[in-house]
């Protein structure tokens, strides 16, 4: 699974959606599980615990370790909620990517290249379907594959709530965890076990930040046969629901990259 440098980029567009707030308070995990509360129950917390701010900017580091190499990378956020994510690499523009609902792009300085499509390319790449909106859930703490009330069954799952389908799909199998205290994730896994592979999304800890529950750290891990590629996030200064803008055009004489 020695991934191309494309598609490294591709993983980081998506990966860094994620933001943390100044002056946040670290929320302490202390929900008392109920093993009697119902998949109806969860869902509808969870539905409740949805996060409401329309734009934000941040600073993330992330690192990111594949076999025995490990890289670090400092990225300026631009998020405007359900509709833009712009990326920009820091403290120098050498990369810049944004993410809308139907489009991926980004372009690299270093090597005058770019690449302008959709989900479709990384659909095809983890064998199911992706879109803004999973993009999205994924790194604000909420689930995926949004969990319908009558496929789903409850059960605890050591210091979480823990849903799955009744019935799994044939083609890949959820796991949903969710925290006691405010009903976000504590952690979503997406396995495919007939190509080995395993996508497994750990929110270590969240912050209250003007009422709202964030993650803080989320540590992303994806599996394919003996291969294993970790992705670290760790935020740092945010401002919400300031006028952002999101300009964002790919140079002109740039070398357009084809992923096979």
């Amino acid at each position: 699974m020695t991934l191309k440098p494309q598609i490294v980029s591709l993983i980081l567009v998506l990966c860094i959606g994620l933001v943390s707030c100044k002056s946040a308070k670290t929320i302490a995990d202390n929900g008392t599980l109920n093993a009697k509360l119902s998949a109806r129950q969860i869902i509808k917390k969870s539905d409740k615990s949805e996060l409401q701010f329309n734009t934000l900017s941040a600073r993330v580091k992330i690192n990111m370790i594949e076999g025995d190499k490990s890289k670090s990378y400092s990225l300026k956020l631009r998020m405007q909620k359900d509709s833009t994510i712009l990326l920009i690499s820091s403290p120098i523009t050498v990369v810049k990517a944004i993410i809308t609902p139907t489009r991926v792009a980004f372009y690299n300085k270093l090597d005058g290249t770019y690449f302008d499509g959709d989900f479709a390319y990384l659909s095809d790449l983890l064998g199911t379907e992706l879109d803004f909106n999973k993009v999205q859930a994924l790194l604000l703490g909420e689930p995926v594959f949004k969990p319908n009330t009558n496929e789903y069954e409850a059960s605890v799952f050591e210091k979480s709530y823990m849903l799955n389908p009744i019935n799994q799909n044939d083609l890949f199998e959820v796991f949903l965890l969710f925290n006691p205290t405010h009903f976000k994730m504590d952690s979503q896994q997406i396995a495919q076990s007939k190509e080995k592979r395993l996508l497994e999304i750990d929110y270590l800890a969240y912050q209250d930040v003007e009422k709202e529950v964030l993650p803080q750290r989320i540590k992303i891990t994806a599996l394919e046969n003996d291969e294993q590629l970790k992705i670290d996030l760790e935020y740092k200064g945010v401002q919400l629901n300031q006028n952002l803008r999101f300009p964002f055009t790919i140079p002109s004489g740039y070398e357009q990259i084809i992923l096979n």
